[in-house]
Protein backbone atom coordinates (compact mmCIF):
# COMPACT_ATOMS: atom_id res chain seq x y z
CA UNK A 1 0.00 0.00 0.00
CA UNK A 2 1.45 3.65 -1.07
CA UNK A 3 2.06 5.36 2.03
CA UNK A 4 -0.44 8.10 1.96
CA UNK A 5 -3.02 5.55 1.85
CA UNK A 6 -1.50 4.17 4.98
CA UNK A 7 -2.07 7.52 6.65
CA UNK A 8 -5.50 8.05 5.11
CA UNK A 9 -7.88 8.19 7.33
CA UNK A 10 -11.09 8.60 4.97
CA UNK A 11 -14.70 6.92 5.72
CA UNK A 12 -13.25 6.25 9.27
CA UNK A 13 -15.34 7.66 11.68
CA UNK A 14 -13.32 8.76 14.96
CA UNK A 15 -14.38 9.53 18.69
CA UNK A 16 -12.30 12.12 21.08
CA UNK A 17 -13.34 12.76 24.97
CA UNK A 18 -11.92 15.92 26.00
CA UNK A 19 -11.63 17.24 22.45
CA UNK A 20 -12.21 20.88 23.56
CA UNK A 21 -8.95 20.60 25.38
CA UNK A 22 -5.54 21.70 25.04
CA UNK A 23 -4.48 17.78 23.40
CA UNK A 24 -7.85 17.42 22.31
CA UNK A 25 -8.04 20.03 19.90
CA UNK A 26 -4.43 19.05 18.74
CA UNK A 27 -6.16 15.85 18.61
CA UNK A 28 -9.22 16.32 16.61
CA UNK A 29 -7.36 18.52 14.09
CA UNK A 30 -5.14 15.77 12.98
CA UNK A 31 -7.40 13.12 12.67
CA UNK A 32 -9.36 15.49 10.85
CA UNK A 33 -6.81 16.41 8.58
CA UNK A 34 -6.36 13.23 7.85
CA UNK A 35 -9.60 12.66 6.50
CA UNK A 36 -11.90 11.12 9.20
CA UNK A 37 -14.97 12.34 10.25
CA UNK A 38 -14.65 13.16 14.04
CA UNK A 39 -16.51 13.04 17.26
CA UNK A 40 -16.00 15.74 20.28
CA UNK A 41 -17.38 14.21 23.08
CA UNK A 42 -17.22 16.01 26.07
CA UNK A 43 -19.31 16.85 29.31
CA UNK A 44 -19.48 20.94 28.28
CA UNK A 45 -21.64 20.03 24.91
CA UNK A 46 -21.49 23.98 24.34
CA UNK A 47 -17.80 24.02 24.19
CA UNK A 48 -17.76 21.23 22.49
CA UNK A 49 -20.00 22.17 19.21
CA UNK A 50 -18.13 25.72 19.67
CA UNK A 51 -14.87 23.66 18.63
CA UNK A 52 -16.38 21.74 16.00
CA UNK A 53 -18.18 24.79 14.51
CA UNK A 54 -14.08 26.07 14.34
CA UNK A 55 -12.98 22.98 12.90
CA UNK A 56 -15.95 22.65 10.27
CA UNK A 57 -15.11 26.53 9.34
CA UNK A 58 -11.91 25.17 8.23
CA UNK A 59 -13.40 22.35 5.65
CA UNK A 60 -12.86 19.43 8.40
CA UNK A 61 -15.53 16.97 9.80
CA UNK A 62 -16.45 17.36 13.29
CA UNK A 63 -19.26 16.78 15.07
CA UNK A 64 -19.95 16.88 19.16
CA UNK A 65 -21.88 14.62 21.35
CA UNK A 66 -22.39 15.25 25.17
CA UNK A 67 -20.65 12.60 27.43
CA UNK A 68 -20.27 12.81 31.79
CA UNK A 69 -17.73 10.57 31.80
CA UNK A 70 -18.71 9.85 35.72
CA UNK A 71 -22.33 8.75 34.56
CA UNK A 72 -22.84 4.82 33.13
CA UNK A 73 -26.38 6.42 31.50
CA UNK A 74 -24.43 8.78 29.67
CA UNK A 75 -21.91 6.49 28.80
CA UNK A 76 -24.37 4.11 26.95
CA UNK A 77 -26.28 6.85 25.95
CA UNK A 78 -23.42 8.09 23.58
CA UNK A 79 -22.54 4.54 22.29
CA UNK A 80 -25.97 4.36 21.08
CA UNK A 81 -25.66 7.87 19.27
CA UNK A 82 -22.64 6.94 17.57
CA UNK A 83 -23.90 3.52 15.91
CA UNK A 84 -27.56 5.67 15.23
CA UNK A 85 -25.49 8.65 13.47
CA UNK A 86 -22.60 7.08 12.38
CA UNK A 87 -23.22 3.32 11.84
CA UNK A 88 -19.70 2.08 12.89
CA UNK A 89 -16.87 3.29 14.95
CA UNK A 90 -12.97 2.89 13.63
CA UNK A 91 -10.97 5.16 16.27
CA UNK A 92 -11.53 6.14 19.85
CA UNK A 93 -8.55 8.33 21.50
CA UNK A 94 -9.24 8.23 25.15
CA UNK A 95 -8.33 12.01 26.18
CA UNK A 96 -11.14 13.20 29.04
CA UNK A 97 -9.29 13.88 32.60
CA UNK A 98 -10.85 15.24 35.26
CA UNK A 99 -8.65 17.09 37.76
CA UNK A 100 -10.63 17.91 40.81
CA UNK A 101 -7.38 17.62 43.29
CA UNK A 102 -5.18 20.88 43.28
CA UNK A 103 -2.07 19.19 45.45
CA UNK A 104 -1.16 16.64 47.89
CA UNK A 105 -3.16 18.67 50.75
CA UNK A 106 -6.21 18.62 48.94
CA UNK A 107 -9.40 16.62 50.24
CA UNK A 108 -9.39 12.91 50.28
CA UNK A 109 -13.17 13.28 48.90
CA UNK A 110 -11.34 14.77 45.78
CA UNK A 111 -9.25 11.27 45.29
CA UNK A 112 -12.64 9.87 45.55
CA UNK A 113 -14.40 12.09 42.67
CA UNK A 114 -11.32 11.60 40.49
CA UNK A 115 -11.04 8.04 40.12
CA UNK A 116 -15.07 7.91 39.77
CA UNK A 117 -14.47 9.88 36.47
CA UNK A 118 -10.22 8.89 35.68
CA UNK A 119 -10.53 4.89 36.60
CA UNK A 120 -13.89 3.76 37.22
CA UNK A 121 -15.55 5.77 34.47
CA UNK A 122 -13.11 5.32 32.19
CA UNK A 123 -12.89 1.66 32.12
CA UNK A 124 -16.68 1.70 31.52
CA UNK A 125 -15.91 4.05 28.45
CA UNK A 126 -12.99 2.00 27.17
CA UNK A 127 -15.30 -1.27 27.53
CA UNK A 128 -18.17 0.16 25.29
CA UNK A 129 -15.64 1.51 22.63
CA UNK A 130 -14.31 -1.00 22.78
CA UNK A 131 -17.17 -3.14 21.58
CA UNK A 132 -18.24 -1.03 19.15
CA UNK A 133 -15.03 -0.47 17.19
CA UNK A 134 -15.23 -4.94 17.21
CA UNK A 135 -18.48 -4.58 16.23
CA UNK A 136 -17.19 -2.48 13.61
CA UNK A 137 -14.63 -4.31 12.28
CA UNK A 138 -12.16 -3.47 14.14
CA UNK A 139 -10.04 -0.40 14.73
CA UNK A 140 -7.84 1.51 17.20
CA UNK A 141 -7.72 2.33 21.04
CA UNK A 142 -5.42 5.35 21.60
CA UNK A 143 -5.00 6.12 25.57
CA UNK A 144 -3.43 9.55 25.80
CA UNK A 145 -1.95 9.31 29.72
CA UNK A 146 1.08 11.14 30.55
CA UNK A 147 5.06 10.96 31.27
CA UNK A 148 4.72 11.51 34.92
CA UNK A 149 2.64 7.63 35.06
CA UNK A 150 6.24 6.43 33.95
CA UNK A 151 8.00 8.61 37.02
CA UNK A 152 7.47 10.64 39.91
CA UNK A 153 7.04 14.41 40.20
CA UNK A 154 10.49 16.36 39.66
CA UNK A 155 10.13 19.14 42.55
CA UNK A 156 12.53 21.16 40.78
CA UNK A 157 10.06 22.51 37.57
CA UNK A 158 8.38 24.12 40.25
CA UNK A 159 11.29 26.43 42.06
CA UNK A 160 10.20 30.22 42.01
CA UNK A 161 6.85 29.89 41.09
CA UNK A 162 3.55 29.42 43.02
CA UNK A 163 2.47 26.59 41.33
CA UNK A 164 2.49 24.40 44.32
CA UNK A 165 3.11 20.67 44.49
CA UNK A 166 1.32 18.33 41.44
CA UNK A 167 -2.13 16.46 42.66
CA UNK A 168 -1.76 12.55 43.46
CA UNK A 169 -4.41 11.65 41.14
CA UNK A 170 -3.07 12.49 38.42
CA UNK A 171 -0.12 10.17 38.80
CA UNK A 172 -2.08 7.48 40.23
CA UNK A 173 -4.84 7.29 37.11
CA UNK A 174 -2.07 8.04 34.04
CA UNK A 175 0.32 4.88 35.51
CA UNK A 176 -2.67 2.97 35.66
CA UNK A 177 -3.80 3.36 32.68
CA UNK A 178 -0.77 2.72 30.62
CA UNK A 179 -0.68 -0.42 32.08
CA UNK A 180 -4.51 -0.72 31.46
CA UNK A 181 -3.56 -0.49 27.75
CA UNK A 182 -1.60 -3.70 28.27
CA UNK A 183 -3.96 -5.35 29.49
CA UNK A 184 -6.84 -4.19 27.24
CA UNK A 185 -4.74 -5.16 24.28
CA UNK A 186 -4.25 -8.75 25.27
CA UNK A 187 -7.99 -9.27 26.51
CA UNK A 188 -9.43 -7.64 22.94
CA UNK A 189 -7.00 -10.44 20.83
CA UNK A 190 -8.87 -11.84 18.19
CA UNK A 191 -11.18 -8.49 17.85
CA UNK A 192 -8.72 -6.60 15.38
CA UNK A 193 -9.05 -3.45 18.21
CA UNK A 194 -5.31 -2.48 18.84
CA UNK A 195 -4.84 -0.82 21.92
CA UNK A 196 -1.52 1.55 22.14
CA UNK A 197 -0.82 4.47 24.96
CA UNK A 198 0.89 8.16 24.15
CA UNK A 199 2.63 9.59 27.40
CA UNK A 200 3.35 13.24 26.67
CA UNK A 201 5.41 15.70 28.04
CA UNK A 202 4.38 19.02 29.21
CA UNK A 203 2.74 21.39 26.38
CA UNK A 204 3.57 24.74 26.61
CA UNK A 205 0.40 26.90 27.16
CA UNK A 206 1.92 30.27 28.82
CA UNK A 207 3.38 28.53 32.13
CA UNK A 208 5.32 30.78 34.54
CA UNK A 209 8.72 32.13 32.88
CA UNK A 210 10.28 30.61 36.08
CA UNK A 211 9.06 27.16 34.89
CA UNK A 212 9.60 27.35 31.17
CA UNK A 213 12.71 27.94 32.53
CA UNK A 214 13.45 24.79 35.10
CA UNK A 215 11.48 22.55 32.42
CA UNK A 216 12.96 23.53 29.09
CA UNK A 217 16.98 23.56 30.24
CA UNK A 218 16.27 19.64 31.09
CA UNK A 219 14.70 18.76 27.98
CA UNK A 220 17.67 18.29 24.99
CA UNK A 221 15.22 19.83 22.56
CA UNK A 222 15.19 22.46 24.23
CA UNK A 223 11.35 23.68 24.65
CA UNK A 224 8.15 22.00 25.68
CA UNK A 225 5.55 20.19 23.32
CA UNK A 226 3.95 22.54 20.90
CA UNK A 227 0.58 22.03 19.41
CA UNK A 228 1.86 19.91 15.98
CA UNK A 229 3.91 17.46 17.97
CA UNK A 230 1.16 14.55 18.91
CA UNK A 231 -0.67 15.36 15.83
CA UNK A 232 1.43 12.91 13.86
CA UNK A 233 1.57 10.24 16.78
CA UNK A 234 -2.24 10.06 16.97
CA UNK A 235 -2.75 9.12 13.10
CA UNK A 236 -0.14 6.85 13.07
CA UNK A 237 -1.60 5.16 15.75
CA UNK A 238 -5.07 5.32 14.56
CA UNK A 239 -4.02 4.23 10.40
CA UNK A 240 -2.84 1.21 8.74
CA UNK A 241 0.25 3.18 9.20
CA UNK A 242 0.07 1.29 12.81
CA UNK A 243 -1.70 -2.04 11.98
CA UNK A 244 1.33 -3.21 14.14
CA UNK A 245 1.81 -1.38 16.73
CA UNK A 246 -0.44 -2.97 19.87
CA UNK A 247 0.20 -2.59 23.35
CA UNK A 248 2.58 -0.17 23.34
CA UNK A 249 2.89 3.00 25.60
CA UNK A 250 4.84 5.46 23.23
CA UNK A 251 6.63 8.12 25.72
CA UNK A 252 6.99 11.90 23.79
CA UNK A 253 8.74 14.28 25.86
CA UNK A 254 11.63 15.74 23.71
CA UNK A 255 14.15 13.51 25.08
CA UNK A 256 13.69 14.58 28.83
CA UNK A 257 13.73 11.44 30.29
CA UNK A 258 16.03 9.66 27.86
Amino acid sequence: MHIQQLFNLQGKVALVTGGAGKYGKCIVEALGEAGATVVIASRNLEEGRKTADAFRAQGLLVDALRLDQGDHGSIAALTAQVRDQYGRLDVFVNNAVSRPMKGYDAPIEQFAESMQVNATGMMDLLREMAALIAESGGGSIINIASMMGMKGPDLSNYEGTDMGHPPPDYFFHNAGLINLSRYLARILAGKQVRVNCISPGGLFNHQPEQFLHNYCRKVPLGRMANNDDIKGLVVLLASDAGAYINGENILMDGGLNA
